[in-house]
């Protein structure tokens, strides 16, 4: 007896690739709009931040469906190639994702993305706006959270070089930096970006408040992320403590007691 050892390729409804990405993309978003279960098309990614694209920039696109019963596209999740880059999620899944809880490591690709495609009458647009800020709530809760785990990195990087371990105290010092974008980002009730788009948020939509401009920031933690440099920790730390103690967030550094001496400025 013989047996056919060929690998099964699973079959998922075909997604045409057209001449460029803006064709594949058209053809595609063409085709969704024509299938009842389709609630939504959501593009973000590269092509929504202007002057990010590249010749080697995809369409990121997000297709929203029904609840209720299963869409044809669905087993298209996760789909990939050179032109177009899918997630096909349920209506009830995508008001969730991003938000507080196991998808919030996906909210940043929802602050600048943009409705392709809205079935609802506003309603994918509405719940798209809730992903783009923070609301005050969640905003405080961040902040705390996050400042708390920053000076706890800082501190140990700063004792370790305190103790004469200088490679360690890089170590800490390179893990307090998305610490430290996550607590200045949350004050003013943004998402931190991709390190992909830091600059280019800072340099097209700037925090309110000049110290942290890109020109001033980013050579900051360029510096602690190349050696862990003391001084420049230190100054990093006394600019977020002043910015933080003047939005309320005391407790969280009072709790450190005299700790928090060896990380400010000498």
């Amino acid at each position: 007896m013989t047996h056919d050892l060929t690998p099964v390729t699973p079959v998922t409804p075909a997604v045409t690739l057209a001449a460029s990405p803006d064709a594949t993309l058209a053809a595609f978003v063409a085709r969704a709009r024509a299938e009842p279960s389709v609630l939504g098309l959501v593009l973000s990614g590269s092509q929504v931040h202007d002057g990010m694209p590249t010749g080697h920039s995809d369409h990121d696109l997000h297709v929203v469906t029904r609840d209720e019963g299963p869409s044809p596209l669905h087993e298209l999740d996760g789909f990939r190639s050179a032109h177009l880059d899918l997630v096909v999620l349920t209506l009830a899944e995508f008001r969730v994702r991003g938000m507080p809880g196991p998808e919030s490591w996906s909210r940043y690709a929802y602050t600048r993305a943009r409705v392709l495609f809205d079935r609802l009458d506003g309603g994918i647009g509405e719940i798209l706006d809730r992903k783009r800020r923070l609301d005050p709530d969640e905003a405080r809760r961040a902040v705390d959270g996050y400042l708390d785990a920053y000076v706890n990195q800082t501190y140990r990087s700063l004792k370790s070089h305190r103790d004469g371990r200088a490679e360690l105290a890089h170590l800490d010092a390179a893990e307090s930096v998305p610490f430290a974008l996550e607590v200045i980002f949350a004050l003013h009730r943004r998402v931190r970006p991709y390190n992909k788009y830091l600059g280019w948020e800072l340099d097209r939509h700037p925090l309110d408040d000049p110290r942290w401009a890109a020109d001033r920031l980013l050579p900051v933690l360029r510096r602690i992320l190349a050696d862990g440099d003391q001084d420049t920790q230190r100054a990093l730390f006394t600019e977020i403590e002043r910015t933080a103690r003047e939005a309320g967030h005391d407790a969280v550094l009072d709790s450190w007691g005299a700790d928090l001496e060896l990380l400010r400025t000498r």
